[in-house]
């Protein structure tokens, strides 16, 4: 792995040794730099890990419809690069990521919906994409929007992109019972921190990828001293290597291992079973 400056975190800096962004010249050491070139994600839920192997622990997951660029592409069919959103680095599997088309003009806002071959509830879905989703709708057609592609989905199940949801929590709340799943972004499995992410998109909040990013980004810092009363709806609950969202005064709204899902759980209980298992809530923030 190449040795950063300071400053330059290594999960937002796409350089290896052999390779860098050309962007990055001068602020790295590297064999060889590339401007890289730009790419579509075109499957639902595409794995991006730390290392070009299947086997390779989940680093973070990219949504249908979200762009990155591609630095190096191998012949074992694994892509480098970085995604444009929250420029993340890692390795995706090659045939996932197309040539951008058309410029995507809505979002996927229900918690997952089926693409369709034709205006029929009927016909067998060829995919399922999840809640964040991005999509070049060029039409509609009874109940259906028409995907740039010649899919076809409930038009009521997307969103214009410019569009916000008006309570990231509630957003949050639509994935209660999904499945926890570590580096994962979609409704069939997140972590804490995806959870967290994804349900600010939708609100036009743009927040980092991991735990650590978010609790020095996201909103302000808030003293607490232990008071429940004192925290409101939305506000973020941090400690070591994990993220809560506070849902109203009593309830606590996170993925979590502890139980494999998204849950929403009594919020005094929560905070002493995690302090009971060694880990002490670190710090609060509020958007």
């Amino acid at each position: 792995m190449t040795s950063l400056p300071d400053g330059l975190d290594p999960r937002l800096t796409p350089a290896r040794p052999d390779v860098a962004a050309l962007h990055l010249k001068g602020l790295v050491e590297a064999e060889s730099f590339v401007a890289g070139e730009r790419r579509l994600v075109s499957r639902p839920g595409v794995p991006v890990r730390k290392e070009p192997d299947p086997l390779a622990p989940l680093a973070t997951e990219a949504l249908f419809g979200e762009t990155v660029t591609v630095y190096e592409t191998t012949m074992e069919g694994w892509a480098w690069g970085q995604l444009d959103g929250d420029a993340y680095v890692g390795w995706l599997p090659a045939e996932a990521l197309f040539p951008p088309g058309a410029s995507a003009t809505h979002r996927v806002r229900a918690l997952r919906t089926p693409v369709f071959p034709g205006p029929s509830i009927k016909l067998p879905p060829t995919e399922l994409l999840s809640l964040g989703s991005r999509l070049a709708i060029t039409g509609t057609r009874e109940r259906f929007a028409v995907t740039e592609a010649g899919g076809f989905i409930f038009a009521d199940h997307l969103a214009p992109l410019e569009t916000q949801e008006a309570d990231f929590v509630e957003v949050a709340a639509r994935f209660l019972g999904a499945a926890y799943l570590w580096g994962g972004r979609s409704s069939l499995g997140l972590d804490c921190s995806g959870l967290v992410q994804v349900a600010l998109a939708a609100a036009g909040i743009a927040a980092p990828r991991d735990t650590d990013m978010q609790e020095k980004a996201v909103g302000r810092s808030v003293d607490f001293s232990g008071d429940l009363d004192a925290l409101q709806r939305g506000d973020l609950l941090f400690w070591p290597g994990h993220v809560g969202i506070v849902q109203d005064g009593a309830t606590l709204l996170h993925a979590t291992a502890f139980t494999m899902s998204v849950v929403h759980e009594p919020l005094a209980a929560a905070l002493a079973r995690i302090e009971a298992g060694g880990t002490k809530l670190r710090s609060v923030r509020r958007l």
